[in-house]
């Protein structure tokens, strides 16, 4: 066992190849973080360390991951909140020194791997425990490592979701996947598939490969856990995933636009206006997005 550096929701034990990150349990911890309870980050997986002053009288430790290495941001796609980060320590103001001198350690261990800049070829983190799943605005997504399925809600899935049936989906016929947060407008998870006789919809509430996030539906901690797993056993497969905008996995080819289902629309609406009444959308932005969805009739 090594030295043990406590700050706010976590533990960081130093060890001789590695930091074994421990998250508190406690009702002000992250959801995240009790949700992936422990994690070990070698050193190879480590780019930099930095030390800066916090809020409110803190000073914040953060071991920043190698592009690459970690399924977990790799799937986050630098979306989550610095309060939701698991590579920041949180600590009191007066321990900046003691925080120094572990960072100084740190960097000292990982200035021999003479990173170039260029992101890993291979996960150095391991991702979260399978098997998992989690509720969805449309439906309800399952992975137990080698299948993703999906479920559909008749409360929210769309007719064309309907139309295609429950899904189930080899993670060999996956190139990536990509991680909308839920924490913003139309989030979801979408599964990208390598080889796809069509195009994929541009609209995730339109695509059989993918589920949508809503009020209470798809959350961090849930779905970001989900999503990293199943980008580690993607890669595990053989079909190494590239980065691509808004997601990571392969480019996905918008689809013609078409008119839709007037139903459907009067989802998304409805699911806007949950999202207004929550103070998750401004009146300017609820406002708007009504216009967009309205002259897609």
């Amino acid at each position: 066992m090594g030295d043990v550096l406590a700050g706010f929701h976590a533990a960081w034990e130093f060890q001789s190849d590695s930091v074994l990150i421990r998250f508190e349990r406690g009702i002000r911890t992250p959801k995240l973080f009790q949700a992936l309870g422990e994690r070990r980050i070698p050193h190879e997986a480590i780019a930099a360390v930095t030390l800066s002053p916090g809020r409110r009288g803190t000073v914040v430790l953060h071991a920043v991951p190698k592009p690459g290495a970690d399924p977990l941001m790799e799937a986050a796609a630098g979306q989550l909140k610095d309060g939701c980060d698991p590579y920041r320590l949180v600590l009191p103001a007066e321990r900046e020194t003691l925080a120094e001198y572990y960072a100084d350690e740190l960097r000292a261990e990982i200035s021999s791997d003479g990173y170039d800049g260029v992101p890993t070829d291979r996960y150095l983190v391991t991702a979260p425990e399978t098997p998992l799943q989690f509720k969805a605005y449309d439906g309800k997504a399952s992975f137990d490592g080698k299948t993703v399925s999906f479920r559909w809600f008749w409360t929210g899935a769309s007719s064309a979701k309907w139309k295609a049936g429950d899904q189930s989906f080899l993670v060999t016929d996956l190139s990536g996947i990509e991680w909308r947060s839920p924490e913003v407008f139309e989030g979801h998870l979408r599964l990208l598939r390598r080889e796809s006789p069509v195009a994929q919809p541009g609209q995730a509430d339109q695509d059989p490969a993918a589920v949508v996030f809503g009020l209470g539906y798809g959350p961090v901690h849930e779905s970001l856990p989900f999503a990293a797993s199943v980008l580690a056993a993607v890669r595990a497969s053989g079909a190494g995933p590239a980065l691509s905008s808004g997601g990571v996995g392969t480019s996905v080819s918008a689809a013609p636009a078409v008119r839709r289902d007037p139903a459907d629309i009067a989802d998304r609406i409805r699911h806007l206006g949950e999202l207004h009444q929550a103070g998750l959308l401004t009146d300017d932005e609820f406002t708007m997005k009504k216009a967009e969805l309205l002259a897609e009739l």
